[in-house]
């Protein structure tokens, strides 16, 4: 039988809406201008890139860099990794001077340079480390501190509910669980069903956020609905799809599924993704890691190659604005399905 809190969940002392939509941290995606898009698409909590704890204390400039916020994005946890002690905990005086709302441990991360230095998925091998680990920063700071990972190493060592159990114990105050093991990396399909046991256990007081596999509207709802659990967190789906926050809410309060956004809105916000992008980083970096973004923005767009290469291949943003406006100008009638 699934559990069904009737509170609002709450992060420490901050307080979320029913069933709340929470940004996932993603390399080289989830950075200021994109979080501030999904903010005001209706994310209720967005999340850095994750930042590595070795590169903060050694004041790699990629490192710092990730630690910039804004007010706009509250609330907004900054997301770090590493597997030394010493390191990370040096890593939350450095981050709590950006005055995040939230500090949030990255124990999930299946790629393979973050696993064999112990970190990421990889501490999901030594689980009395992770505890001890979290433990070390809760104590080591005021912010509150919650944790994302998966459901274990591989098949075989799936003890997510133990786990939790125990990173709520030594002070985690929320859990946010990716339905595959590290093992799987990011084949197969998510299963919730052990992050449903997780909420279900009568111990758990923390919110439980589910991960993977919420690429529509439905899937929240029955992640939401069927398994229970306090909120979901949202990563690939929104990749220059920032308006799947609004999407996903408003399925759930009524039922109907939003008409996807028309061309002169997925042109304005390309722009303004664009602008702020060279706002923060400058025209060489913002005009090449807001590409990726191209694709989803505009696609299913018929005999769409010619402007989607300019696109991405150019290096001068003139180039690119250019590009959107001769979009909006030829596809502007187009209907998105």
């Amino acid at each position: 039988m699934v559990r069904i809190s009737n509170r609002m969940p709450k992060i420490g002392p901050i307080e979320l809406s029913e069933f709340p939509l929470l940004l996932a941290p993603m390399e080289d995606v989830s950075d200021p201008p994109f979080r501030a898009l999904c903010k005001e698409q209706g994310a209720d909590v967005v999340y850095t890139e994750f930042i590595s704890s070795e590169g903060l204390i050694r004041d790699a400039a990629k490192s710092v860099m990730k630690l910039d916020i804004y007010e706009k994005e509250r609330p907004v946890g900054i997301q770090i990794f590493g597997a030394n002690l010493d390191s990370m905990l040096r890593s939350v005086e450095i981050v709590e001077k950006s005055n995040p709302d939230i500090i949030d441990i990255n124990f999930g991360c299946p790629v393979k340079k973050v696993v064999s230095k112990g970190a990421g998925a990889g501490i999901l091998k030594d689980i009395d480390k992770m505890v001890s680990l979290t433990k070390a920063m809760v104590e080591h700071t005021h912010l509150p501190v919650t944790v994302k990972t998966r459901l274990g190493w591989d098949h075989n060592s799936i003890k997510i509910v133990e786990v939790a159990e125990r990173l709520q114990d030594v002070g985690c105050q929320a859990i946010a669980i990716h339905g595959r093991t590290r093992v799987q990396m990011y084949k197969g399909k998510a299963d919730w069903a052990p992050i449903a046991q997780v909420k279900n256990n009568s111990r758990m007081h923390i919110p439980v956020f589910g991960n993977g596999d919420i690429d529509s509207p439905e899937a929240a709802k029955r992640m939401r609905d069927d398994y229970g659990l306090d909120g979901a967190m949202i990563g690939r789906a929104s990749i220059g799809n920032p308006w799947f926050f609004n999407e996903v809410k408003h399925f759930l309060e009524t039922g109907n599924i939003l008409p996807p956004p028309g061309m002169a809105e997925r042109v304005e916000a390309a722009r303004r993704h664009l602008q702020m992008a060279i706002d923060w980083k400058g025209e060489k970096l913002g005009v090449f890691e807001t590409r990726r973004h191209y694709t989803n923005y505009f696609r299913g767009i018929p005999h769409f190659k010619e402007y989607r290469m300019k696109m991405v291949t150019s290096d001068d943003a003139a180039d690119v604005f250019a590009a959107f406006e001769e979009v909006l100008e030829k596809f502007g009638d187009h209907v998105f399905a």
